[in-house]
């Protein structure tokens, strides 16, 4: 079985060694490591090279973008996994997102940080309610009930083709949650925990970056539910 981990990556050098050195590795796996810089102005990318990761770089900021760069280097692979690479997610929880898919109960794979439990300070108020009201709209005009829009995700590869992935920005997450369903995929969610990430957030740590992922998110619901 061939798993691809890709980690979106922009200026994370404090935290993206020790992602990197967390991620376990199962000797009866083919686990690659692609790190996708997009466009960091520090060691980020030397740094995942020293720790044996694959590094590609993508100059189009936007985590959709940075996103499709990583799985498109994947090529032929069995299953994608999505992980940040700021250190708020757990790399350890990786076999248990794995899981269901490996033992084919499930296509699609999310990372359920409000099933699980949260670091303080780790889920800023902005950010639950957004999760809030994309979910709640998710639920109202497309029938599934999600209950996080969390970036720790996996889905078959086969799968993922099938979704036709365009968002090159911060609409990516919502477009696969609503094409999955739109898909008839087998999704589940496995709560995992969430720690506070290393270094301040570029979206949700300022008012802008808040406003504009914000503002996409929603215009994705409408976007890839209604006009895909």
């Amino acid at each position: 079985m061939k798993i691809a981990i890709v980690m979106p990556a922009l200026d994370e050098e404090k935290a993206i060694g020790d992602v990197l050195r967390s991620i376990p590795l199962d000797p009866a796996l083919d686990v690659r490591r692609i790190v996708v810089d997009n466009g960091s102005t520090d060691r980020t990318a030397e740094i995942a090279r020293e720790c044996g990761a694959e590094v590609v770089r993508e100059n189009e900021r936007g985590y959709g973008a940075a996103c499709q760069t990583g799985i498109a280097r994947a090529g032929d692979t069995d299953v994608i996994v999505i992980l940040d690479a700021d250190g708020a997610e757990d790399p350890g929880m990786l076999p248990h997102l794995l899981e269901p898919i490996l033992g084919d109960h499930a296509d699609f794979v999310l990372g359920s940080r409000s099933l699980g439990v949260a670091e303080k300070g780790a889920l800023p108020p902005q950010v639950r309610f957004g999760n809030a009201l994309v979910t709640f709209l998710i639920r109202l005009f497309y029938g599934h009930r999600y209950t996080d829009m969390g970036p720790f995700r996996a889905i078959r590869k086969t799968a993922y083709d099938r979704l036709c992935m365009r968002d090159r920005n911060f609409g990516w997450n919502v477009e696969m949650q609503i094409k999955a369903v739109k898909k008839g995929l087998r999704v589940m969610e496995i709560p995992v925990p969430y720690r506070r990430r290393v270094g301040k957030s570029k979206i949700s740590g300022t008012i802008k970056g808040t406003v504009m992922a914000g503002t996409k998110m929603l215009y994705a619901v409408v976007r890839y539910g209604l006009f895909s």
